[in-house]
């Protein structure tokens, strides 16, 4: 049995969030991310200055999270942990982009009040890293020109031609949440062709 008493009001309705979401319950995912998404969001504006790089983060940090909700351990609250995996996966991708990153020396507040301090480095690819960078992207086409149609589309428009969010809602006349939503998707798809394919990257 697990020690709940340490764990706030808030807390422990959260936990009771994640039991349910665990048995199949897809109404309490929606009120995890209602609750958390957008400090989660004003986390990663913070952080890359930048709102559709904030915007995908956010979704990428939920979609992390709920992945792994069985790995959650009520020792602590699950918005810390939250909070948690949303920058590790932050750092990862200013860490990737070599994002400048300034005023990062005094850290980010969670809603727990933890402070959380960003350790990115922000050096230019040197020659070597440069080629390593073609041959991924080369790689990266070749693995979206694998996706449906419909992904392969929005995926190419997001991160190919770089449009906003809202730029290929209007372009494509598709609801902003469908392109959020079957973005993640497609994400998710090339996640797992890169995890069965990394041998060659």
């Amino acid at each position: 049995m697990v020690d709940k008493s340490h764990l706030s009001d808030k807390a422990q309705k959260d936990l009771q969030l994640v039991d349910a979401a665990i048995n199949g319950d897809q109404s309490a995912y929606a009120e995890l991310m209602e609750r958390y998404r957008e400090s989660i969001y004003y986390m990663m504006l913070k952080m890359v200055n930048n709102t559709d790089d904030a915007d995908d983060l956010t979704i990428e940090a939920f979609g992390k999270a709920f992945n792994r909700l069985k790995q959650y351990s009520p020792n602590y609250a699950f918005s810390t942990w939250l909070f948690k995996i949303a920058s590790n996966n932050c750092i990862d991708f200013i860490r990737k982009k070599r994002i400048k990153v300034t005023s990062m020396d005094t850290g980010i507040k969670n809603d727990d009040g933890e402070t959380i301090f960003i350790d990115a480095e922000s050096n230019s690819r040197n020659p070597e890293e440069t080629a390593m960078h073609k041959q991924k992207v080369m790689h990266m086409r070749e693995l979206v020109s694998k996706l449906k149609p419909r992904y392969r589309l929005l995926v190419e428009k997001r991160y190919f031609e770089e449009l906003s969010y809202e730029e290929i809602s209007e372009e494509l006349d598709l609801p902003l949440g469908t392109v959020k939503a079957q973005l993640f998707r497609a994400r998710d798809f090339l996640a797992n062709m890169m995890a069965k394919t990394k041998d060659t990257i």
